[in-house]
């Protein structure tokens, strides 16, 4: 019987044929936990009594909320972490000395193979599907058994076959595609299934374009996004020092899909995702018919702090200003990032233009620190979630777009197309 990739692999782990909606226990390739939600599976792996993590390497710990710490209780979480991190001498552990958020670091790293079974307590751990793994969220309890046991139980998730079609437009990206989907699905359109993104579309999708589309698959109530590997999948894993050889699973052209939809990027325009859920998307048409004035513009987070970003920014930018009434921060994803895209001059040109950049952290995307939005205020952002308050005051209001997109718009004030400005 044919099979979709996220069943193959699933079938690879654990030795036999397996099908959507089997309960199985898989082996975990790899764990990721953060300064937030490990300090709660550290104290379930204490409490019940293991003494040893099943896998150390294959656990990786990177401290990427709220570091540098912003207050007591954020330094005792990381306190917990780096504590854990010393007794057990993790050799994936991510601190100040070489940080970055955890979605983009960690394929950066080469610790994410094409073929693994990936688990993180973080929504956003779908990102790694972009590397044709199956990659998915979970608690931190279901962290701790992993850390004792090395493995999990799954439900393998149904498929959603999503087909992209057509060239992406000059700003059209990996973001506005995903806007898409969810605009479709719904916020709840895609629960505990898998996204598999396919379609003649997929080739001109740079890597980073890759992950920004599946790291948003949860926001359609997705279980995880996947793509499978390709010629752009290889390039991007040629110069890692992988931690282990990839394996390559693709979907018989007879397997069982739940669902097909399908997407034509040539009739796509940039998507802007209104308040207050991500699949409130509109047309950028709309959203200038709608003359949105912004007071602050963010690009960053695990969505949208990757090289390309800083590149698509600061060329917009350049011997340009900044609204006088408009603030704009940047975040680089990690900082490796940060050091390509200062030696490359981009960071000159976003600070030269009145923006501020800031360490890699997640911070403002969960209305942390270093971008609190006040009451009242609005925010264009390249994150992933618009929910009431969630960059700081609930009478606040978040849109979310691409970056040419909230660049533009920092340069007028107002949510602007950028194919009408230049």
């Amino acid at each position: 019987m044919a099979q979709t990739i996220t069943e193959k692999i699933f079938s690879s782990h654990i030795g036999k044929k397996v099908y959507a909606d089997d309960i199985v226990t898989s082996p975990i390739d790899m764990i990721i936990g953060n300064d937030i939600t490990t300090p709660i599976s550290i104290k379930a792996f204490e409490d019940s009594g293991a003494t040893k993590l099943s896998n150390p390497d294959g656990f990786s710990l990177v401290l990427d909320h709220f570091i540098p710490a912003k207050d007591i209780a954020s330094a005792n979480q990381a306190k917990i972490s780096r504590e854990f991190a010393y007794k057990h001498n993790l050799k994936n552990f991510f601190d100040e000395k070489d940080m970055g958020i955890e979605h983009a670091l960690l394929p950066e790293k080469g610790l994410i193979i094409p073929g693994d079974v990936i688990i993180g307590a973080d929504s956003h751990t779908c990102t790694h599907g972009a590397l044709g793994a199956f990659a998915t969220g979970m608690g931190s309890t279901d962290l701790a058994y992993a850390m004792i046991t090395g493995k999990n139980w799954f439900k393998v998730p149904q498929t959603i076959k999503v087909i992209f079609d057509g060239k992406p437009g000059k700003y059209i990206s990996g973001k506005d595609l995903i806007l898409e989907v969810i605009r479709v699905l719904g916020v709840d359109g895609a629960l505990y299934k898998a996204l598999e993104f396919t379609g003649s579309a997929i080739k001109y999708l740079s890597m980073d374009d890759r992950f920004s589309l599946c790291n948003m698959a949860i926001e359609a109530g997705a279980k995880s996004g996947i793509i499978a590997v390709d010629d752009t999948t290889r390039e991007f894993l040629k110069d890692k020092n992988l931690r282990d050889q990839p394996k390559e699973f693709y979907s018989d052209k007879d397997a069982n899909y739940c669902q097909t939809i399908k997407i034509d990027l040539d009739q796509l325009q940039p998507v802007v995702a209104y308040p207050f859920l991500p699949d409130n998307g509109k047309s950028i048409s709309k959203a200038v018919e709608d003359h949105i004035k912004v007071d602050q513009v963010f690009v960053g987070s695990c969505t949208n702090g990757r090289l390309s970003d800083l590149k698509t920014a600061s060329k917009i930018l350049e011997g340009k200003k900044i609204a006088k009434h408009t603030r704009m921060i940047v975040t680089p994803g990690t900082q490796k990032i940060l050091q390509t895209a200062q030696k490359l001059g981009y960071i000159d040109k976003l600070i030269d233009a009145g923006a501020v950049v800031s360490n890699p952290t997640c911070g403002a995307c969960l209305g942390g620190y270093m971008g609190i939005l006040g009451d009242g205020e609005v925010c264009i952002s390249t994150t992933n979630r618009n929910f009431v308050g969630r960059m700081g005051s609930r009478t606040s209001k978040v849109y979310l777009s691409n970056t040419a997109v909230a660049s533009y718009s920092a340069i007028s004030g107002y949510i602007s197309d950028p194919n009408e400005i230049g």
